[in-house]
């Protein structure tokens, strides 16, 4: 039988694990008494107009995103914008998720979940944190395992546990978080038509200045008219010209500076319809195609400008015969 001294410690023990429960538990959720379905951060929405900072770590990688007006800038890739959809599409997860059962407070089964501590070794859990301006966090959150469901429309759940608390939590509702900066890249450069090209100038350090142009019917070809006595080019390497920013998009991209690595090739000069023009500083570096743009001319060039400013892109090695050219590359093989 039991004493009862035993009787009065289990009974102490007893309390002091019910009051760790609704220690680690928020207003409303007491163990065994919130209703599934329930909001995992209740009036979040309202909140996540002060948001300042997003930060996702798993392991050694993350990615911090700062805010700056009405857009978010990533810090690892030096300021560069982030796309807005995919910010977007994480902020709103967080405001809809919900919790729809309780599971385990036993620290031996959050690894299981994938919701332990992301310091851990061999931890697959990935922490989601949303700070104010004054570094206050709006959501401070561990992601486990997702569970895909594939009949019908039924929705994602995902294992979580909030910070501060013990409970792990299954939850509903598709979250978008990932620590590779790389994911959260916008990596459109420009899109300006071949057909809106009208005129490229160019001048590549070492080669005979080219200027390639077209008459002012849109589907008149692109010929070249510099230098005047030069021989008959590759109709497509002209069509690469003209193709050279269109549905342009980038591999790496560092902030533009007078420190920038690698060799200068010279300028192009691409003139378009609507008031565009754009200046290309192409550059190799350790084998890579490096380009600085600027922009000038009417509201869609200065758009365009707003988004390329300070920066350097590197492109595909192909690109380097479509911006800046030698003579030779435009003849037939």
């Amino acid at each position: 039988m039991i004493s009862r001294r035993g009787l009065l410690l289990l009974g102490l023990a007893g309390t002091g694990a019910l009051g760790a429960g609704l220690w680690f538990a928020p207003p409303g959720e007491e163990q065994g008494r919130f209703a599934p379905g329930d909001l995992a951060y209740p009036g979040l929405a309202e909140r996540l107009g002060g948001a300042a900072r997003i930060e996702v770590i798993r392991h050694a990688q993350r990615v911090t995103l700062l805010r700056e007006g009405e857009s978010w800038r990533i810090e690892e890739l030096e300021g560069y914008p982030a796309r807005p959809g995919r910010v977007r599409e994480t902020l709103t997860g967080l405001t809809e998720l919900r919790l729809i059962e309780e599971r385990s407070s036993d620290a031996a089964a959050h690894a299981r979940l994938g919701v332990d501590d992301p310091a851990s070794p061999g931890s697959t859990a990935l922490r989601l944190r949303v700070l104010d301006a004054s570094g206050a966090p709006l959501v401070d959150l561990l992601l486990g395992r997702r569970r895909v469901r594939t009949q019908g429309a039924a929705p994602e759940t995902v294992y979580l546990r909030r910070a501060g608390e013990a409970r792990a939590w299954l939850a509903e509702g598709r979250l978008v978080a990932d620590a590779d900066p790389q994911l959260w890249v916008d990596r459109d450069i420009a899109n300006l038509p071949a057909e809106r090209l009208r005129r490229a100038e160019i001048r590549r350090a070492g080669e005979e200045p080219l200027v390639v142009a077209r008459e002012a019917a849109p589907e008149a070809p692109l010929r070249l008219v510099a230098p005047e006595n030069a021989p008959s080019p590759d109709p497509l390497a002209l069509d690469e010209i003209g193709r050279a920013f269109e549905m342009l998009t980038f591999t790496e991209v560092r902030r533009a500076g007078p420190d920038l690595p690698g060799e200068a090739l010279g300028e192009a000069r691409f003139l378009y319809t609507d008031e565009v023009t754009l200046t290309a500083w192409p550059r190799l570096h350790e084998g890579q195609f490096w380009v600085v743009l600027r922009a000038e001319g009417g509201p869609e060039a200065q758009a365009l400008e707003a988004r390329l400013r300070g920066w350097a892109y590197q492109l595909g090695q192909w690109k380097e015969k479509a911006i800046i050219p030698r003579l030779a590359d435009l003849m037939p093989e």
